[in-house]
């Protein structure tokens, strides 16, 4: 039978699973609580770090629908709760394995769908929310400059066709 403790241990996790848009599993071994310390600082406001233990994440991870990242439950496992902007969290954990090799990132799941370690590298590799946002703007701000000349030039054409035209019947009438 549960302890008290663990399932309110599991309820929390249940309710940190359920309330982020992504989770990212890493293995901590030889990471100092300095290095991690940092590590939470550089996930910044938008993600929570977290060292869980295996069977208690596993079982709340089930409880909230989230049953891909099973096999991922071993070792010592730290979970990084993404609220925000999944690719800046992304980014950050990639930057401090860089930096700290002891930093394995094993798994992780997005919007409820799984995601393997290279499939995190790929989320970070792409840019920031703002930047695409901002870039796909620009694209429909010239896509609209395009069309508006382009409905310019339609009607200055017809009037350069027409000036022609008569000035073609003028010089055929004058020639006769």
């Amino acid at each position: 039978m549960p302890t008290p403790n663990k399932a309110a241990s599991v309820a929390e996790l249940k309710d940190a699973f359920q309330s982020s848009n992504a989770a990212v599993l890493t293995e901590y071994r030889g990471l100092t609580v300095a290095q991690l310390k940092t590590l939470r600082r550089s996930l910044g406001e938008n993600a929570q770090y977290a060292v869980v233990k295996n069977t208690l994440t596993k079982i709340a991870a089930n409880q909230a629908g989230i049953t891909a990242l099973d096999d991922h439950f071993a070792g010592p496992t730290a979970v990084a709760f993404i609220t925000g902007d999944p690719v800046e969290s992304a980014k950050a954990l990639r930057d401090f394995a860089k930096e700290n090799p002891n930093l394995i990132i094993k798994a992780g799941v997005l919007d409820g769908k799984a995601l393997s370690a290279d499939d995190l590298k790929k989320l970070a590799d792409l840019e920031s929310r703002e930047v695409l946002l901002s870039k796909l703007a620009g694209a429909f701000k010239g896509k609209q400059t395009q069309a508006a000349q382009l409905f310019q030039a339609l009607p200055s054409k017809l009037v350069r066709t027409v000036d022609a035209l008569r000035a073609k019947q003028a010089e055929q009438g004058g020639a006769e």
